[in-house]
């Protein structure tokens, strides 16, 4: 067990300290008493969270790590500087994924959520079942609850965590319990192709003691798995929907029986398939129907998941962290449910391969907006690349305009704007930080 080994006393070393994963696993080790600390290229709100709690965080690079161990993620580059000093160095190294494998390693059960859309949300909700409960439990979040953040130290015997598939790094957990809410493609810079990607998803299943489905996914319901869900197959389904200001209510079944009845308090139909899953897997943990239903009911949100930031020239700002087809999607038709107006929509291309290898589905969920704005790739980890830049994308969509300045988005914007529209924001970068700015005018 890595924390019952000696990691000495000066601790350990977070290379690219302010991610939401990295900054939840800091903050899970120094809970633990583990000495922490970490650098960053850039301050936020994670790195200024950090250091509220007590943790020093350097903004920029520094000569010398002391620790002993050093933990890094896929997005810090072999030739980064303190990366390539701490090898040399002899330091341990640790990806991000094996570090969390670790920690699971600490709890009796674990609860795991996987799949290309609904991970944080999915998380969450079970994080609120079982903090509503009053049952000890910690969590690791890939985004940031309203109520809970992106790490909750609760103790107890349950750990639930999220479990990304980028560069198969859930294959570092082994799961009591494992959720895979769907299989759609994506990560085409780690997958070749969809045989690649439904091989990383069998294994992640098979090092899980009970694995979990979506049996309305037609990739997800092929797996090894003891119990399913959805709203037109599956064990646990979601019978009587009614909707109102897309926040969905439905009565959840059991092999055909009723159970409860739930409200849920967040936007958009994709919900109701996260709430399903939660529920199976509170289910599996032993918790009722009704205590499950007071958990769903609870939880708020997450931000960047239709979470609304105030207002632009009078008119409502809405922003999600939807970047793939099939997310922009469903939030486009939440969006649109619950507006008189027109919806503007403003997208960021998260990486260059992402909009190259998925393009034709961009261009056609894009086009049914009306004058999209389509924003400066947020390029993450990879370097610039023509056919699958936002410049790209923006001509091949009518009436798009590419933008690459938060001057030049507030200025079309404005030229658009109309009594009772709708402003949504999509992307999993920095256009949420552009879109507050914008906002704060």
């Amino acid at each position: 067990m890595f924390f019952g080994e000696k990691v000495g006393t000066k601790g350990i070393y977070f290379l690219g300290i302010g991610g939401v994963s990295m900054s939840a696993l800091a903050k899970y080790l120094h809970w633990r008493g583990i000495p922490v600390r970490g650098s960053d290229d850039s301050a936020g709100v994670y790195t200024e969270e950090l250091q509220v709690a007590g943790i020093p965080v350097t903004i920029g690079r520094e000569d010398e790590i002391t620790e002993d161990v050093v933990v890094f993620t896929g997005a810090v580059a072999a030739d980064h500087p303190l990366y390539g000093a701490a090898k040399q160095a002899g330091k341990r190294l640790m990806t991000r994924a094996e570090l969390l494998g670790r920690v699971a390693e600490e709890f009796p059960r674990v609860l795991s959520v996987a799949g290309c859309h609904g991970k944080t949300t999915t998380t969450c909700m079970l994080a609120h079942i079982f903090h509503e409960n009053s049952v000890p439990f910690t969590a690791h979040i890939g985004g940031e609850d309203l109520d809970l953040g992106n790490f909750y130290g609760g103790g107890g015997e349950t750990f639930v965590t999220e479990a990304c598939e980028f560069q198969r790094s859930f294959l570092s957990l082994h799961s009591s319990v494992a959720i895979i809410l769907n299989c759609d493609r994506d990560h085409t810079d780690c997958y070749r192709d969809e045989e690649a990607l439904m091989d990383a998803y069998k294994q992640f299943a098979l090092q899980a003691e009970k694995v979990i489905v979506n049996a309305d996914d037609v990739r997800a319901r092929n797996l090894p798995h003891a119990l399913d869900f959805g709203l037109y197959a599956g064990e646990i389904r979601a019978e009587k929907l009614r909707s109102n200001g897309e926040r969905y209510a439905f009565t959840v079944t059991e092999k055909g029986l009723p159970i409860v009845r739930v409200c849920l308090n967040t936007v958009g139909k994709m919900h109701v398939y996260n709430a399903l899953a939660a529920y199976a897997a509170a289910r599996l943990c032993g918790f009722s129907g009704e205590e499950i239903k007071r958990g769903l009911e609870r939880f708020r949100g997450v931000k960047r998941r239709f979470e609304s930031i105030g207002t632009f020239c009078g008119v409502p700002v809405i922003c999600d962290y939807a970047h793939h087809p099939r997310e922009i999607a469903a939030t486009f038709r939440a969006a649109e449910r619950i507006t008189m107006g027109t919806v503007r929509l403003v997208f960021q291309p998260h990486t260059y391969t992402r909009t190259r290898d998925f393009l034709s589905d961009f261009v056609t969920v894009l086009s049914q907006s009306e004058d999209p704005i389509i924003y400066r790739t947020y390029s993450a980890r990879e370097p610039y690349e023509f056919a699958g830049s936002a410049a790209r994308l923006a001509s091949l969509i009518p009436d798009a305009r590419y933008v690459q300045s938060p001057e030049g988005l507030a200025k079309r914007l404005k030229e658009h704007l109309h009594e009772n529209d709708l402003i949504l924001v999509l992307g999993a970068g920095d256009i949420y930080a552009i879109a507050q700015g914008i906002v704060a005018q």
